[in-house]
């Protein structure tokens, strides 16, 4: 398992975007899915989105489809997650992994290790 830093996070107001980074190291990353999951206050954590190593295909949740694009840059082993439409309910520290797909479209973290995340504060 590697090491993965979150950066990017803040507090921004609804309707607003934010642009978070993850910095990959320690495994061969152009080998791996990778995803973005999120846990809320009081929530488990969740799926968000997931892009395949070659970027053909992402995969999101329902609730961010449409407003959220994931996207990897595997020159520099990083993996983004541009939000769009902020709402309050978005509100989460964001953590990245290595991922794999479940049936029914969702991902689940491959490493059993996270990096520390990113906290997202959205405000209405």
């Amino acid at each position: 398992q590697g090491q993965l830093i979150e950066s990017g996070g803040g507090l921004v107001q609804t309707g607003e975007s934010l642009r978070l980074s993850c910095a990959a190291s320690g495994f061969t990353f152009v080998d791996y899915t990778m995803g973005w999951f999120r846990r809320a206050p009081g929530k488990q954590r969740e799926f968000v989105a997931a892009v395949t190593y070659n970027s053909a295909t992402t995969n999101y949740a329902d609730s961010v489809k449409g407003r959220f694009i994931i996207s990897r840059d595997n020159a520099k082993n990083a993996v983004y997650l541009q939000m769009n439409s902020l709402k309050p309910e978005d509100t989460a520290v964001y953590y990245c992994n290595a991922a794999y797909p479940n049936t029914g479209g969702t991902y689940s973290p491959l490493f059993g290790a996270w990096g520390q995340g990113t906290q997202v504060t959205v405000s209405s």
